[in-house]
């Protein structure tokens, strides 16, 4: 048996001439939650239908416990709950009537059956909804239900798809509180989502974008690796000063945050932004303060892209 919950090595996957992953290789530790971190089209999904053994890899290789996903898939579906993008149960089925569907599909023996599905009922917080159909349920209650399904058989490998888009904010607390206890319990969770504030709930992250790992590490480490300036500037047409900078920088440096406008300086030869808040006042522009603030996960992942996507330039046009 591995040491590892999960080892990716050089996964490689091309749709016509769209590379989806270039080369990416991690692990995740037995009882750790590592959360893959990338917006829209980044390759996740398909990382975890490789992972999943739904979709072969061009090249690369994936292990779940010591076990090959390619050469024994079946023993992978014992070991790993998954849980995809979409809800995907029966909406004519009622909470009850999913959960015996997946412990039959998972061929859970009977006597464990029952007692299994009443402590999922009871750690979801699902059992008053027992008898509704889940097409009836909400946003939250759904991928709590999704969840459960997945947990039936009693996986030794969680894994989930951007399991709180669309979920409102109370429920993803909560929903991040069941996988918090699930971890406690000594289960092995790999998460994918959008949003850079799940991703300090994780023991560790990968940034992901177009297929290739940009970090991976804690949040705070990923952050430390930040290499330009963040400021914020306020005045009382936010939009206007936004549309301003974003004429002297790119579009991607500049954002309304709240009461200000932030800008991101990838690096020290960027203009400097003394000068720049003088030009903008010297345009008219009314600029009440500006100042230094630190950089946030989503700071460090915009840099990176950049960074990134300088390079490729550099070797296309080298």
């Amino acid at each position: 048996m591995s040491d590892k919950a999960i080892q990716v090595t050089g996964l490689k996957k091309r749709y016509d001439s769209t590379s989806a992953l270039s080369s990416v290789t991690f692990s995740v530790e037995k009882g750790e939650m590592f959360g893959l971190i990338g917006p829209d089209g980044a390759g996740k999904t398909t990382l975890i239908r490789i992972l999943t053994s739904l979709l072969d890899p061009d090249e690369g290789t994936c292990r779940l416990l010591g076990i090959s996903v390619h050469e024994d898939p079946k023993s992978i579906r014992k070991i790993i709950g998954y849980m995809p993008q979409r809800f995907s149960l029966y909406p004519d089925l009622t909470v009850g009537e999913n959960l015996r569907f997946f412990a039959d599909l998972f061929r859970v023996p009977r006597k464990e059956r029952l007692k299994k599905t009443e402590e999922l009922l009871e750690f979801s917080r699902l059992e008053p909804f027992v008898k509704r159909r889940a097409g009836a349920l909400s946003g939250g209650m759904k991928q709590k239900l999704a969840l459960s399904c997945a947990l039936i058989h009693t996986p030794e490998i969680l894994v989930l798809d951007e399991p709180t888009t669309g979920v409102d904010p109370v429920s993803r607390r909560e929903f991040w509180s069941i996988l918090k206890s699930l971890k406690k319990s000594g289960v092995s969770i790999l998460i994918t989502t959008p949003y850079m504030d799940e991703a300090e709930r994780c023991d560790r992250i990968a940034l992901i974008h177009h297929g290739e790992i940009l970090a991976m590490g804690t949040a705070r480490s990923v952050i430390d690796q930040f290499s330009g300036s963040i400021f914020s500037v306020s005045g009382p047409d936010l939009l206007g000063l936004s549309r301003w900078f974003k004429r002297q920088l790119r579009s991607d440096q500049v954002r309304i945050l709240g009461d200000r406008v932030q800008l991101n300086l990838f690096s020290s030869t960027e203009k400097n932004v003394s000068d720049l808040v003088k030009d903008a006042k010297a345009s008219g522009q009314v600029i009440d303060a500006f100042g230094r603030e630190n950089p946030e996960l989503e700071d460090t992942f915009i840099t990176l892209i950049a960074e990134r996507e300088k390079r490729n330039d550099q070797t296309i046009s080298s």
